[in-house]
């Protein structure tokens, strides 16, 4: 496997197109999809750092926990409730980093890689992609449309595009290039205020085409607008579907607009997730579905009611139908995910949009986990409850540690509550050696990066550090999905439509800065910053002013370019199309 070429902007993306391996023969009998463990080549060097990144982190908790003493109760009643709650906020937050180890323990000794199987001629196959005219460029979506004219397939295969506003421009363009073209616009059955035909959705606009269209199709394969699929696109995910209990396959997400700073740690910060965190979901069966680019089987959509009414609508669709069985077989539907990269699309490449794509996403997670994880733990069972409640922490996780932080930080700068009280010595030489032993699982890791854009070796570290710098966005995601505040409809910018930067695109992180910054202040006044204490505030001053300090400074680097006529909407905006 290859990364960029030397000297050069080429990408081996037919390279990385066959990550999972050459296809082999059809075994006889009753076909299963069959994995290879990734860790087969070092099997004891994988367990050895899993065990000992665990066992460190372990054991820092587990210290931590037996260095707790209760306050004495003869103190003022502010300061015993104030001490009471910082040393349940610090035992909380160690305990969540303990789940993210543990989240990355197993995933390094899970993950696995389908053995790709050539796909049955007689599969009917339909590509999907969809449009919303004025939002998205016709120019970028008929790319799309002639590459998956390309795409090969022994069988019968058709080409839709799904146009939400029925344009007549985007109309004659599939008329011009040979597609069949798919409206529900003024279809009163098919734009309803909820549920599957939601209006303005993108699973709304899916759902409306598999019960117009569906029946005369085994399978769709769909990408994003804005993803250029490969011509081995259906040859490397159709194969898996000779198992019968397969419901859906699908690949990583690759940005190709990887000429940015933005878009480039972006594709990092995904590594883990694509990486990763999908392979470990094949040893059971149920990897995530993720809408850029995949293949469903029809009739296991149909079996729950199509793609589900959510802002995050992939994620609750992978929860139904992993919590289903196949009627024709009794046994639970499964997924599969390939490494194999085989479309190429856009990441964000602002600032704005990039945020926007990280509420979005953490936004719809904690309404998942929010309102609808709990009722479906008895159908998925013990097992796959376990697997989906590691992936779907880390969003809430983030988000409530950095809140417990910042109202732990009130608490001893303005109260003068103390908290656990341990050797500062101590409690930095684990703290340290459990963070390196993480911290070296993920770059142990790195070995398995799918991206055919980072250089082989590379750290992967910058992404690391874009996910941090999130964590205020997470906070306000948690918080409105907590409060089951409504979604925003928005649709992500594509093509040279992309949003511009303005010191408003980083008020949140603008003021979470005022805040510590005050909280800075105030110390100096109170005198109760003591030893580590003041550190917390100070690094998450800095965290929040990094955004806008890159973005300051690249303003100024940057050539001023000439000006451009705006795009203007010919539709409402829509509520989460990706």
């Amino acid at each position: 496997m290859t990364g960029q070429q030397p000297g050069s902007h080429h990408y081996d993306y037919d390279g990385f197109s066959r990550i999972a391996g050459p296809a082999e023969p059809v075994p006889d009998g009753k076909y299963r999809v069959e994995l290879r463990p990734l860790s087969a080549r070092r099997p004891v060097r994988s367990l050895l750092i899993a065990l000992f990144a665990f066992a460190f982190e372990a054991t820092f908790f587990g210290w931590l926990l037996s260095s707790i003493e209760l306050p004495d109760r003869r103190m003022h009643a502010w300061l015993f409730a104030a001490t009471v709650f910082m040393i349940g906020a610090t035992a909380l937050i160690e305990l969540f980093r303990l789940v993210n180890v543990v989240t990355l323990c197993l995933a390094t000794l899970w993950a696995r890689d389908p053995v790709p199987v050539r796909p049955q001629q007689r599969l009917r196959v339909a590509f999907l992609t969809t449009i919303v005219p004025g939002k998205e460029p016709i120019e970028m979506v008929e790319k799309t449309l002639r590459a998956a004219r390309k795409i090969r397939h022994g069988g019968r295969y058709d080409v839709w595009l799904l146009d939400e506003g029925n344009d007549p421009d985007v109309k004659a363009m599939c008329a011009r290039i040979g597609v069949n073209h798919f409206s529900r616009k003024g279809v009163d059955k098919y734009n309803t205020p909820a549920g599957a035909f939601k209006a303005r959705t993108k699973h709304g606009n899916y759902n409306a085409w598999v019960d117009k269209h569906g029946t005369g199709y085994d399978v769709f394969v769909s990408v994003d607008p804005d993803h250029v699929p490969l011509p081995n696109f259906c040859e490397r995910l159709l194969g898996y579907f000779r198992d019968p209990d397969v419901a859906f396959v699908i690949g990583p997400q690759i940005y190709g607009n990887y000429d940015n700073v933005v878009t480039r740690w972006a594709e990092s910060q995904q590594y883990l997730f694509h990486s990763l965190l999908q392979r470990a979901g094949n040893r059971l069966g149920i990897p995530m579905l993720v809408g850029t680019n995949n293949a469903v089987r029809i009739a296991a959509l149909k079996s729950i009611g199509g793609l589900q009414d959510s802002i995050t609508e992939d994620m609750a669709t992978s929860l139904a139908v992993h919590g289903a069985r196949n009627k024709a077989t009794t046994r639970r539907w499964k997924s599969v995910y390939t490494p194999d990269v085989l479309a190429v699309g856009e990441g964000p490449s602002s600032w704005t949009d990039y945020f926007s794509q990280q509420h979005r996403w953490s936004r719809g997670t904690d309404e998942v986990v929010v309102a609808n994880f709990a009722r479906t733990v008895r159908r998925l069972g013990f097992r796959r409850t376990v697997h989906y409640a590691l992936l779907m922490a880390y969003y809430p996780l983030t988000a409530i540690s950095w809140v417990l932080g910042a109202a732990t930080a009130v608490c001893h700068i303005v109260l003068g509550a103390k908290g656990v009280q341990v050797p500062q010595e101590v409690w930095l030489m684990l703290y340290v050696d459990a963070a390196l032993f993480q911290v070296g699982l993920y770059l142990w890791n790195r070995r398995h990066n799918v991206s055919p854009h980072e250089e082989v070796g590379s750290s992967g570290l910058t992404g690391m550090l874009l996910s941090t710098l999130c964590a205020p966005i997470y906070v306000t995601s948690f918080v409105q999905a907590v409060l089951r505040r409504r979604a925003g409809f928005v649709v992500t910018p594509k093509g040279d439509s992309a949003s511009p930067d303005h010191l408003l695109t980083f008020r949140t992180h603008l003021r979470w800065a005022a805040f510590f910054a005050v909280l800075l202040v105030v110390a100096v006044f109170t005198g109760h910053a003591h030893g580590f204490m003041w550190l917390w505030p100070a690094l998450n001053l800095t965290l929040c002013l990094t955004p806008p300090a890159i973005w300051a400074l690249q303003s100024l680097t940057r050539r001023p370019e000439p000006p451009v006529e705006p795009i203007t909407a010919a539709e409402e905006p829509v509520e989460t199309y990706a």
